[in-house]
């Protein structure tokens, strides 16, 4: 740098010294991890995977009776509800496993095409309790986001303190 000293620098433009290599520090290394996480679906579908495997290690450490993709959910939806992930960390991974849902199915589909007893009476009386299964289900969800909004409000019709 020596031999460019005698060159005074242009206003408004920083003198060569001042060029100095970035540091790296941790948070720096944090927020372009977040900027990648919100950008890149291939990094969400890998974290999502991630909750999918930590769910599988702590089912076979602990031996719960509990899928590891269950496990894995749970820990992500604690994440979420705490607030140390936000939604826009996964919605695009979690967007793209919605729109190829179909490919989680052709291997089911073709089990079935395996299995003839599922096309006759048996196939109807277990696909008889899928959809009540499934109705189920839904009406219990409804009827927990009914009690949980009327919880929320008070007897005089506003919204509780705890909001």
């Amino acid at each position: 740098m020596r031999h460019l000293a005698h060159i005074k620098p242009l206003r408004g433009v920083l003198p060569l010294r001042t060029f100095r290599s970035p540091t790296v520090t941790a948070h720096t290394l944090f927020r372009r991890l977040r900027i990648a996480l919100r950008r890149s679906r291939l990094v969400q579908i890998g974290l999502l995977v991630g909750f999918w495997l930590a769910g599988e290690g702590v089912v076979r450490l602990t031996g719960l009776p509990l899928p590891g993709g269950l496990v894995g959910m749970a820990a992500a939806l604690g994440l979420l509800g705490s607030g140390l992930i936000r939604a826009g960390t996964l919605r695009r991974g979690a967007n793209w496993f919605l729109a190829e849902m179909l490919l989680f199915f052709v291997p089911a589909v073709l089990a079935v095409l395996n299995h003839r007893e599922f096309l006759g009476l048996l196939g109807l009386q277990i696909l008889l309790i899928i959809v009540l299964g499934t109705l189920a289900v839904m009406a219990v969800t409804a009827l927990t986001v009914e009690l949980c909004c009327r919880w929320g409000i008070g007897a005089d019709g506003q919204p509780s303190a705890l909001d």
